[in-house]
């Protein structure tokens, strides 16, 4: 079937928010100026939710960030979740549809932890067909995020940046780069992040998130937690503004899921993105100042 791309060049422009509960009042009332909201569809696959989300699109584009269809798992698709989320795009007319490269799903049974995936031809064969599926039932094409990862499997062959080059290429599928989640692996594993930006196919990438991480002590190394829980990191400002001048203006947003704060950081955090993707993209090659007014 023919798919549409609904994020490609009539997509969202500039650096939006993930819409969490406690701000969906205050945005309704106050109406930021924001150009995208992002959402996980999961948390609006009910009637009386879809009607809460469909008073936000009156206003706002919206981006559907899903995180429940395993598309890593060895088992079959759960096609009442596909049916679920179907709806949803359907309702919403989604600007944006994104998923993970993880599993969470095993025996029936939702794990609720996106977990990773061992890159081998086997592996990429299977997610390559999921994500087939999920374009076929939803009817257009979506985008997958990298993951954070904190160990490596024994057996794991491909690069992550050329596994998801591969999913793309195979699948029709778009990338969303975590910038945040590049720097927590690279330095989790060790890897140079700026070599992993660069290895990503830039055709491919359609949309960008930015989180911040906190660092977690591990028998004297420390390791970094991807908890979207704090402003982004000085280091991932950096990281976003290579990938800037590497990759073009791409749709940005600004996660942030736990501890959630006042409405008004997010919207800081919104405009900070913007400056660094502004100068970024007025002076290819130099080092964006992260804050620059």
């Amino acid at each position: 079937m023919t798919l549409s791309d609904e994020g490609g060049a009539n997509g969202p422009a500039g650096t939006g928010i993930g819409l969490r509960e406690p701000h969906v009042g205050e945005i309704l009332a106050s109406r930021p100026a924001l150009p995208w909201l992002e959402v996980h569809p999961e948390n609006y696959m009910t009637d009386g939710a879809l009607r809460v989300l469909e008073r936000v699109r009156e206003r706002y584009p919206i981006s559907l960030h899903g995180v429940g269809l395993s598309l890593g798992s060895d088992q079959a698709l759960d096609r009442r979740h596909l049916r679920r989320l179907r709806a949803v795009v359907d309702r919403v007319a989604p600007c944006l549809v994104s998923e993970h490269l993880s599993w969470s799903t095993a025996g029936g049974a939702y794990l609720n932890h996106l977990l990773p995936v061992p890159y081998t031809e086997d592996a990429l064969a299977v997610f390559v067909r999921h994500v087939e599926e999920a374009q076929d039932a939803l009817g257009r094409s979506i985008l997958i995020e990298n993951p954070s990862s904190y160990l490596r499997f024994a057996d794991s062959p491909i690069p992550e940046p050329e596994f998801l080059a591969e999913v793309a290429r195979r699948s029709g599928a778009r990338l969303l780069l975590d910038v945040n989640n590049a720097y927590v692996t690279a330095w989790n594993l060790g890897l140079d992040a700026v070599a992993y930006i660069d290895a990503l196919p830039p055709a491919a990438v359609g949309e960008i998130h930015l989180a911040g991480h906190a660092p977690n002590d591990a028998d004297g190394r420390t390791i970094l937690i991807d908890d979207h829980g704090s402003r982004v990191a000085e280091p991932v400002w950096a990281l976003y503004a290579r990938a800037i001048r590497r990759l073009g203006p791409i749709p940005t947003l600004i996660e942030w899921d736990t501890d959630v704060p006042p409405l008004g950081v997010l919207l800081d955090e919104a405009r900070a993105a913007d400056r660094v993707a502004a100068a970024a993209c007025q002076a290819p090659g130099e080092a964006a100042g992260a804050r620059a007014a």
